[in-house]
């Protein structure tokens, strides 16, 4: 005969325990890889933002020393320019198009020290070598004295 009590079993057994250990263990070396993963992205991404800005950059710089000296970049040309703190080199190559008097310009941006093969970003631009265009004829919003 039972003296009618019940026994109460309080938490978790040894092997309930010992399960919950090993999915935590395979679970969370995942997660780290996973959250590893997405910063190298983040900073890929940082970078990739950067050279874009600094090869923007030198397509304007182009088209204002072109302008005030009314003579194109033709060829090429390279250097380094400091940006946000580090030091990025720069591959600009100009050449000619079917067009006349128009030109077609890469510009490549890599990290500095690194090939010019391994560009971070490559912006291409067309440029037209007609520098001594009047101003209205440009679109550039000349105003003429009447």
């Amino acid at each position: 005969m039972t003296n009618g009590h019940k026994k109460i079993t309080l938490g978790f057994t040894l092997v309930e325990v010992m399960v919950a250990l090993a999915v935590v263990a395979v679970a969370l070396p995942a997660l780290m890889f996973s959250l590893h993963q997405q910063i190298d992205g983040t900073v890929y991404l940082r970078d990739k933002s950067l050279a874009h800005m600094i090869a923007a950059n030198k397509l304007a710089e182009m088209r204002i020393m072109a302008r005030a000296k009314e003579q194109l970049l033709k060829g090429k040309d390279s250097g380094t320019t400091e940006f946000a703190d580090r030091q990025w080199d720069w591959h600009i190559n100009s050449t000619e198009t079917e067009l006349p008097n128009f030109y077609r310009v890469e510009i490549k941006v890599s990290e500095a020290e690194v090939e010019e093969g391994n560009a971070l970003y490559t912006l291409v631009g067309f440029l037209s070598a007609d520098l001594k265009a009047d101003d209205s004829q440009r679109g550039l919003g000349g105003v003429s004295g009447e």
